[in-house]
């Protein structure tokens, strides 16, 4: 847990009681502060009664003419659709609304940090630059939207680092936070919901960069507008080193990777070097090259060998949820990518194979999955589940053959049955949603363990091929 000195014998109200903000509460009580909170969901009180620290008391009765400031939890609405109650209350009384990240870059501002988002690739880019450091003896911690959240996070010694995957979320409840390090993997339109445009969503996201110094390094993709936008501004402005990335272009300086899969690595260049990155099999498909590629670099400007880079890179197993082989079954691969809750991660999810048997649907964003139209011909067949149902059988309605199932169970069973009764070569059965999980589950790992648990079970009953 982060020490809060700041705060001590300090009022400050904590809105928002879960994960984020309990550990938020937690932190500023055990710092000496005196902590209002409160939740519009009373459930979320458990974690914090008992604590002498904190008043569980609704924002109304808050003296807040004496607050610090108001520590808001991501999921709660800054802006759209509408602010919050609390948050007008607040701005009435001016009153900082800031995040658990401002607070933790607040408390740590000597401690190397290495800040990561963008709309896909931020989990498994956080996690791959904590595999590789720590493969190289780097004391190193990872948290923030990914895992633990950054305030329980155990302190570090002075040559420690923390990697902390970022939301557009908490991005936004940033005012002062600084990043030594800092990348932006992509941006396509999600969560417009909460930021009210794409131009909002790309201004939130652009905050990991402010407040670089000569010192730092942003890490920018070029091969999507919005970030381009930011590259080139950056370039104006910014008084860190910038750094391109490219899947698309071969760059003069920076790191790219062509077609065929080489990393080229332009950082210096008096030392131009390549690394083959085609052959890292948990680390498949062109979006985790773009992982791959802002990995390494991270690394490498952190100071880093090459060599034990590569190390890490081919070491690295993979994340749950995010194109996750859960078993091989008489030659048919069951790959959980629950994580995939819009159509351009399902997209990365579809890209690198054939005769896959698709597991698809939950809660629907917008745009729904017309986009995914290219990939048809790799699809030999879709199972279609939840809300967006009907939505997705009318955009697939002769083009792509597929059968209503309605729930997890229902599909998982037709498709695991249709694929090894066909038996086609390099099958999948794939559950990539390109939605949302809330209309059947708590949260995409929920719904990705229920795809493994099935996986198991199958497993257990069938006769398995020598």
């Amino acid at each position: 847990m982060i020490t809060l000195r700041n705060y001590q014998d300090r009022k400050v109200g904590v809105f928002g009681l879960g994960k984020a903000g309990i550990s938020t509460a937690n932190s500023l009580a055990a710092s000496g502060a005196e902590v209002f909170a409160w939740d519009d969901n009373p459930e979320n009180f458990a974690p914090l009664r008992g604590l002498a620290q904190v008043k569980l008391a609704e924002p109304a009765s808050w003296d807040w003419n004496n607050f610090k400031a108001l520590m808001l939890s991501p999921g709660v609405p800054l802006t759209h659709p509408a602010p919050h109650p609390v948050v007008e209350l607040a701005k009435q009384h001016n009153v900082p609304v800031i995040g658990d990240i401002e607070l933790f870059c607040e408390a740590l501002p000597n401690k190397h940090k290495i800040g990561v988002t963008g709309t896909n690739g931020k989990s498994t880019t956080s996690a791959l630059i904590t595999h590789i450091l720590k493969t190289t003896e780097v004391n190193v911690e990872l948290g923030g939207n990914f895992g633990i959240p950054a305030l329980s996070l155990n302190p570090l010694e002075h040559d420690g680092c923390y990697v902390l995957e970022l939301s557009s979320y908490q991005l936004d409840l940033v005012k002062n936070a600084h990043f030594n390090i800092a990348l932006l993997l992509n941006i396509t339109p999600d969560h417009i919901d909460r930021h009210g445009t794409v131009a909002n969503y790309a201004e939130a996201k652009s905050a990991i960069f402010n407040h670089q110094t000569k010192y730092d390094y942003a890490i920018i993709s070029i091969d999507d507008d919005y970030s381009r936008s930011i590259y080139t501004e950056l370039k104006q402005t910014s008084k860190a080193k910038i750094t391109a990335i490219s899947c698309k272009n071969l760059l003069k300086q920076g790191v790219f990777v062509d077609k065929e899969g080489m990393l080229h690595d332009k950082l210096d260049p008096r030392a131009y070097l390549t690394l083959r990155i085609n052959d890292i099999l948990n680390l498949a498909g062109h979006h985790n090259w773009q992982n791959i590629a802002f990995a390494y670099t991270a690394c490498r400007l952190y100071g880093l060998p090459p060599k034990e880079i590569e190390k890490g890179l081919r070491s690295f197993a993979g994340l749950r949820h995010r194109l996750q082989v859960v078993s091989t079954i008489n030659g048919i691969r069951f790959i959980n990518d629950s994580k995939a809750t819009n159509a351009e991660s399902t997209a990365h999810a579809l890209a690198p194979f054939s005769n896959i048997y698709w597991i698809v649907g939950g809660k629907p964003k917008a745009g729904g999955i017309a986009s995914l139209e290219k990939y048809f011909p790799s699809i030999n067949h879709a199972f279609l589940i939840g809300e967006s149902e009907e939505a997705f059988a009318a955009t697939l309605d002769g083009k792509l053959n597929y059968t209503r199932c309605g729930t997890l169970e229902k599909a998982f069973e037709a498709a695991s049955k249709m694929a090894l009764a066909e038996h086609k070569q390099n099958a999948v059965v794939l559950l990539s949603p390109a939605c949302a999980s809330f209309d059947q589950w708590k949260n995409f790992e929920e719904r990705g363990d229920a795809f493994c648990d099935r996986v198991e079970k199958l497993l257990s009953r069938i006769v398995v091929k020598k």
